[in-house]
């Protein structure tokens, strides 16, 4: 068995397709397959069920898959720790973002670590807090920013406060509220809500606000990104509770209204508490991090 074949295992398994695999691992679909089928006869199983339009990982791929990461993750790990010891950062950095990171310039850390250390691969990945935390957990992230209330702080990860912070209510112009300077909670009993889907650590401060408060909110609209919803808002179709710092400067047709006791958001820096690869590392060590962070 070799190292190519495993890579090749974990491409088709993530890619759900020859063709894509074959392309990331820039290697001609044909060869792709053939090293595939004479690892399946040698193991004497089937990795994948295949039809013309469809690829699916068997139970025995499952099982092999996991393992293949391991092996290549370790190998990886080999190779950029001896570079290390003769003062190179090489391997590869895997980062999570959530939509609304608001306490890092994502952008300019990447580039800034990417000068300092061009030879580490990077990989950017979108999604949720809940999902980042597992990935860092199982060996899949490296580095992610999560946004979470202050009641439910990161576990089994390192983590770092980056930025603590109240949300705002978000109405129309014309809203009936828009007028107003201050609100509490049980002033937003009647209105409809857009939020993040439910269950999402995005929406989560709010709902536990709420629901501290022995208030009923109705949330009839679901997104994911924060454009949306200001949208949403904008046409007085709903009223909305995000952080000030995903609102644009300027935004026409919107007010901005502070909550007294409002939900809280508290962003992180998280990473592996398991012996961090050498990329992390430098990253976490590149960005800025508030005095008063605490470590978790």
């Amino acid at each position: 068995m070799e190292f190519q074949q495993m890579r090749y295992v974990v491409a088709v398994a993530e890619e759900r397709s020859f063709t894509r695999a074959s392309e990331r691992c820039l290697v001609v679909q044909s060869a792709l397959s053939h090293q595939i089928k004479a690892l399946e006869r040698e193991l004497g199983v089937t990795l994948f069920a295949r039809t013309s339009r469809r690829v699916e990982i068997t139970a025995a791929g499952e099982a092999f898959l996991a393992r293949a990461r391991e092996s290549l993750d370790a190998a990886e790990r080999a190779v950029s720790e001896a570079a290390e010891a003769d003062g190179q950062i090489r391997g590869s950095l895997t980062i999570g973002v959530i939509p609304t990171v608001t306490a890092i310039d994502i952008p300019a850390a990447l580039g800034h670590f990417h000068r300092a250390h061009p030879a580490v691969r990077i990989k950017l990945r979108g999604g949720g807090s809940d999902e980042f935390v597992t990935a860092i957990s199982e060996g899949r992230m490296d580095v992610a920013v999560l946004g979470l209330p202050d009641s439910a702080p990161p576990k089994g990860v390192n983590a770092r406060v980056l930025a603590r912070e109240r949300l705002i209510v978000v109405v129309s112009a014309e809203h009936s509220l828009a007028r107003r300077r201050r609100l509490r909670l049980q002033d937003l009993a009647d209105e409809v809500f857009v939020d993040f889907p439910e269950g999402t650590p995005g929406r989560l401060p709010s709902d536990l606000a709420f629901q501290a408060a022995g208030i009923h909110r109705e949330v009839a609209f679901e997104a994911m990104s924060a454009d949306l919803i200001l949208d949403l808002v904008r046409q007085g179709l709903v009223i909305a509770l995000l952080s000030p710092a995903v609102i644009p400067a300027g935004s026409n047709g919107l007010r901005m209204i502070p909550v007294t006791a409002g939900p809280t958001r508290i962003e992180y820096l998280a990473w592996s508490s398991f012996n961090p690869a050498p990329a992390a590392r430098a990253f976490l060590e590149s960005v800025p991090i508030p005095q008063s962070g605490d470590d978790k």
